[in-house]
């Protein structure tokens, strides 16, 4: 196995809110020495990929925006493909209205009969956009899209409620399951992170803190696949879960071992 490219998490990965994780740059500079393609690939539905390039900036990283994938562009590229001419009804912020708009898609209001749902993080949700979200879904010609599964996300303080914790909720008031979740770890952010870069699956080298998410992706597509333990997922939640890492290790600093011991 030699490693071509690597899929690196964002949160809890290299960062927490703007604040470098201690040993990232560490790990960001091995992966550079080993001369591998990079995409970072986060389940923040909301942020454009240029707001990443300011973040890490501020935590003392260089990248370019074309490096980034987030939600928000995987839910963008999904509808583009599969629903372009779709009325959107958007339980969400509106970092990730401005997303969709960009990619030429329609958002309009619950009341304008909309096409689809699509459900996200969103700080405002409140009984009311549970009451919308419901009675738009009773409707059961209308899909149902979660932008991704993230219950509980690390923020800069400590950990938040994600999307997830919305599309469950509405999910259950409405009483059916999305039709789809994007972000990670679905076909199209898997797709999306291998064009960019260009190597096949199995040349790959996943690294991320969740397993659900950033790990379940790479074990799905024949990637190898490290989990680090700065962010969500510790000893108790590893032992129980089915998805299993071909690596654990204590920080993004630690990918070097795991690069050394590539064989050609």
């Amino acid at each position: 196995m030699t490693y071509r490219g690597v899929i690196l998490d964002v949160d809890g990965t290299v960062v927490r809110g703007d604040e470098p994780i201690p040993g990232a740059g560490d790990g960001l500079d091995a992966i550079d020495a080993a001369g591998l393609e990079r995409v970072f690939v986060s389940n923040n539905p909301t942020k454009r990929p240029v707001a990443y390039v300011e973040r890490f900036a501020r935590a003392g990283f260089e990248m370019a925006a074309s490096e980034v994938i987030t939600a928000g562009t995987v839910t963008a590229r999904y509808l583009r493909e599969e629903r372009p001419d779709d009325d959107l009804f958007v339980v969400g912020e509106s970092g990730l209205v401005d997303i969709l708009t960009d990619a030429g898609l329609s958002v309009v209001e619950a009341d304008d009969s909309p096409d689809t749902l699509v459900a996200s993080v969103d700080e405002e949700f409140d009984y009311d956009s549970l009451c919308e979200a419901l009675w738009t879904l009773s409707d059961d010609g209308v899909a149902f899209i979660g932008t991704d599964p993230d219950t509980v996300i690390p923020a800069a303080e400590r950990d938040v409620p994600g999307s997830g914790a919305i599309i469950n909720a509405i999910a259950g008031v409405a009483e059916r399951d999305p039709d789809v979740v994007l972000g990670k770890p679905s076909d199209t952010a898997r797709d999306m992170a291998l064009e960019h870069l260009g190597v096949p699956a199995e040349s790959v080298l996943v690294v991320g803190d969740r397993l659900d998410t950033d790990i379940a992706l790479g074990e799905r597509a024949g990637m190898t696949t490290a989990l680090v333990k700065t962010g969500v997922t510790d000893e108790e939640t590893l032992a129980a879960s089915s998805i299993t890492p071909d690596y654990v290790l204590d920080s993004l600093g630690d990918v070097s071992k795991v690069l050394t011991e590539q064989t050609v």
